[in-house]
């Protein structure tokens, strides 16, 4: 019976997805269908329905919200140019040091708004212009842009990390989020080798080195939108508030930072908490449908099946590993994270502890892996972001994309064994 719930679940959701249902509704309607073959319809339909509210109550995922609110406050405060000009102290000086700039500005404007698809649109707004008039191809800029955003999923504070510690079942939030500093540092220094590389083989132009008290200006100017990182993760690390707390006093921050650069207004307030309600609606209904598919999954013993079936081909760690890695980095193509994490989780993660392995490392695994997915399409949000704010077609992207893709590979699987690269920094703080 596994098998043919396991048909019905599949096929229903992929022919959803093909006649062009959203994916929310997608999974929510597969999880239905798949319900329907045990149980009668109305039953059926009250359950989901239930599951789905009962997910949703949850402090923890309070935090989604907030973080959104922060990341639009920051999009619209003056952070970016400001992350910008500070990056372009630190590596501007080197071959391609707008590419290297690019990548930098992305992970701290990443790690500090938790977005990728805002790092896309504030920092490429900046600099796919700048780097075009210093004579760098238009498409390979929207590359760079486009990849190093992702580093804002892994690198804290991150919505996805939220999901996928609520998706686990209680996996420490503090964990996950000092696990995912060396990965994301990591992903951003195999970018900057391959960006450097191409920058080196069509001779781009390198800036002038910033004067002393100049580049002490910049990182001054720079520091208050920094130094969020320390209230947020050292709040949570040293015990003073929770994510969900923190998340609240991202917003209370930014929101008085924004005022002190007078970027924003009081006058702007609606318009910015009527994109972060949007922004909100859809990803709690996403979670909402997901966690009612997981919930079926769990009903129909369907993660049991597919742990046995992965473990009857190998109960190798680096088989298993590489098995699972594979099957995301190709979910990831056609699914968003967010239901991504919250489906796959509860079928892989008993797989992975029976090998014995941290679900805070296969949490940041997980992560890392569907965010390379983030660049491809066709649901590649931040693929489509990067392109549409660099104002280039697709299908130009892709030559320069593919081998930034491969230096993000090669970090997945320096992250996925090697595990210390994740659990060193928590191991330190105890978590």
């Amino acid at each position: 019976m596994e098998i043919f719930e396991i048909l019905v679940l599949v096929v229903s959701f992929v022919v959803l997805l093909t006649i062009g249902v959203p994916i929310a509704y997608s999974i929510g309607i597969s999880a239905v269908i798949t319900m329907l073959v045990s149980i009668y319809p109305l039953p059926a339909v009250t359950t989901i329905a239930q599951r789905m509210a009962t997910g949703l109550e949850s402090f923890t995922l309070l935090a989604i919200p907030f973080f959104i609110l922060a990341g639009q406050l920051m999009n619209r405060g003056g952070i970016a140019s400001r992350l910008i000009d500070f990056a372009k102290v630190l590596v501007g000086m080197l071959p391609g040091g707008l590419a290297f700039v690019n990548i930098v500005a992305c992970m701290l404007f990443g790690a500090i708004s938790g977005s990728a698809v805002a790092a896309a649109s504030a920092i490429g707004g900046f600099m796919n212009s700048r780097m075009e008039e210093e004579g760098y191809d238009k498409s390979f800029s929207a590359a760079v842009n486009i990849t190093s955003s992702t580093t804002g999923m892994i690198i804290p504070p991150s919505n996805i990390l939220i999901v996928y510690s609520l998706a686990s079942g209680g996996a420490s939030i503090g964990a996950l989020f000092l696990a995912g500093y060396l990965p994301g540092i990591l992903v951003g220094l195999m970018l900057m080798v391959v960006a450097g590389v191409f920058a080196y083989r069509h001779k781009y132009p390198t800036s002038e080195s910033a004067s002393i008290s100049e580049g002490l200006k910049k990182m001054l100017n720079a520091l208050p939108s920094l130094f969020l990182l320390v209230v947020v993760i050292g709040g949570i690390v040293a015990g003073y508030f929770t994510a969900t707390e923190a998340s609240a006093i991202a917003v209370l921050y930014t929101f008085i930072l924004a005022l002190l650069y007078k970027e924003i207004s009081f006058k702007d307030v609606p318009s910015i908490l009527l994109d972060t309600v949007s922004t909100t609606s859809i990803v709690l209904l996403l979670i909402a449908t997901s966690i009612g598919m997981s919930w079926v999954m769990s009903y129909e013993n369907i993660p049991q099946a597919v742990s046995e079936a992965l473990l009857s081909i190998s109960d190798n760690k680096i088989v298993v590993l590489l098995l699972i890695n594979v099957i995301l980095l190709i979910v990831g193509i056609f699914m968003d994270m967010t239901p991504a994490v919250l489906i796959f989780t509860p079928i892989f993660l008993p797989v992975v502890t029976e090998l014995g392995i941290d679900p805070v490392h296969f949490g940041i695994i997980m992560v890392l892996n569907l965010s390379i997915g983030l660049c491809t399409p066709p649901v590649g949000s931040v693929l489509f972001v990067g392109c549409s704010v660099a104002n280039v077609k697709i299908e130009k992207v892709i030559k320069p994309l593919i081998p930034l893709f491969i230096a993000m590979i090669v970090a997945l699987i320096l992250v996925t064994y090697v595990p210390e690269i994740s659990l060193w920094l928590p191991a330190i703080f105890d978590l």
